[in-house]
């Protein structure tokens, strides 16, 4: 088996499971944030259950839109606050309360491990692969089953191995692979499959950059996105979790195991890659866009606002200012991101050359505030959907990016190839 098939065995208590088989399978931690949250409560109360099934493997996370952007906000939050209180749901982070995006949170937290099987009311859940576990998005009314049952039906995905080799050149990034991938496969050519990322630039990659990878898994229609758990995953997990931690052997696919489609990449001359409005995988290396004016450049979300994505954003803004015209908006991933990037200067140097550093939240990327976009407008985002509508006007444009091409970009007012500006 591979280790997607592996983890839902174990959750299922089956020995093996194969494609398209149905499991019921144990959930080991759920989460739900601001937006599918009160959803959630609504249809828990009308199964008719009392209490919620395990109220330490529930996770409720404020982020989408905070601090309140509207009377209907404040509500949102307000019911998820009464329902964590009444269900003594400890796991509640609550505005100013050591959170920040969700999908930040939750491992920074500990509450993934590899080999867990995690869900959550929100596509991009499948961020958790990264760290060995089968993490994937699930509805509302889907989360509120699982809030009384502790257990989800799931069809097992057959499985899409990319093998990545080659070394990154100085300011292309694991963005820029993911994109590259996304492009060649398609935003349906993963649909329903488990997409597992090997090869040695994988097992060379921050958790940081396979985070990265799993994030963006979803956009190619994927049910989750994964990588072997290393000593990598071991270093990052230390001290962030209780949880006694399997053995990674365990963890790993058969060396027999099969796949329906094995892609191969090679990152050496992988130049800086940008997907164009409005679709994820209408990816063009940077070469083919530069050039396009720009009206705000955003660094962020839960696919590009970790420490790592600042630090390669400020050392390419450093000593320089933002184009005028241009708004540049860095929105960190979590709380605990945002202090390390204070205490590294990150923060001074984004407000120096101009950009404006706001707290914690998915802001911009979903269109809820600080940062929508008006009509006519251009964005480059280090987010992860560039749909019609996504930021704001459904008469702006969004072009998706790493950090280091939006940074660039940010400089130049236009769309720029960071490795050109020699920093």
């Amino acid at each position: 088996m591979n280790i997607s098939e592996k983890i839902l065995a174990r959750a299922s208590g089956k020995d093996r499971v194969s494609p398209g088989e149905i499991v019921d399978a144990k959930v080991d931690t759920v989460m739900v944030h601001d937006l599918t949250g009160p959803l959630a409560v609504e249809s828990f109360r009308k199964i008719g259950v009392k209490r919620v099934w395990d109220n330490k493997k529930i996770v409720i996370i404020l982020d989408h839109h905070i601090p309140a952007s509207s009377i209907q906000t404040a509500e949102l939050h307000k019911l998820m606050r009464n329902f964590a209180k009444e269900q003594k749901i400890q796991n509640l982070y609550d505005v100013g309360k050591g959170g920040g995006i969700c999908h930040q949170v939750m491992p920074e937290k500990g509450y993934v491990k590899p080999g867990d099987l995690i869900v959550g009311a929100d596509s991009h859940t499948c961020t958790y692969g990264a760290l060995g576990a089968f993490a994937t998005g699930i509805g509302s009314t889907e989360a509120a089953a699982v809030f009384a049952t502790g257990r989800i039906w799931l069809k097992v995905p057959g499985a899409i191995k990319i093998n990545v080799k080659g070394s990154f050149q100085k300011f292309v990034a694991p963005k820029d692979l993911i994109l590259s991938v996304i492009g060649k496969i398609g935003v349906d050519g993963a649909t329903y499959k488990s997409v597992e990322f090997r090869g040695p630039t994988i097992r060379n990659m921050s958790v940081s950059g396979r985070m990265t990878l799993c994030n963006m898994a979803v956009e190619m229609g994927a049910k989750n996105g994964i990588v072997e758990p290393d000593e990598a995953t071991l270093r990052f997990l230390k001290g962030r979790t209780n949880k006694a931690l399997e053995p990674f052997e365990s963890l790993r696919s058969d060396p027999d195991a099969s796949y329906e489609r094995v892609v191969n990449f090679d990152v050496a001359d992988l130049e800086p890659q940008v997907a164009c409005p409005s679709s994820v995988d209408n990816v063009k290396p940077v070469s083919k866009v530069v050039g396009v004016k720009i009206d705000q450049a955003f660094i962020g979300s839960c696919t590009n606002g970790r420490l790592e994505d600042l630090r390669l954003a400020s050392g390419i803004l450093k000593g320089k200012k933002v184009k005028d015209g241009v708004r540049l908006l860095v929105i960190p991933a979590s709380q605990e991101v945002y202090l390390q990037a204070l205490r590294e200067g990150l923060i001074e140097t984004f407000f120096e050359v101009g950009g404006v550093v706001c707290n914690p939240t998915c802001g911009p990327c979903i269109g809820g505030h600080q940062g929508i976009l008006a009509s006519g407008e251009v964005c480059v985002s280090a987010s992860n959907r560039n749909f019609i509508g996504r930021m704001g006007s459904p008469e702006a444009g969004v072009y998706l990016a790493s950090p280091a091409t939006v940074a660039a970009s940010a400089l130049t007012g236009r769309i720029t190839d960071p490795r050109e500006l020699g920093a």
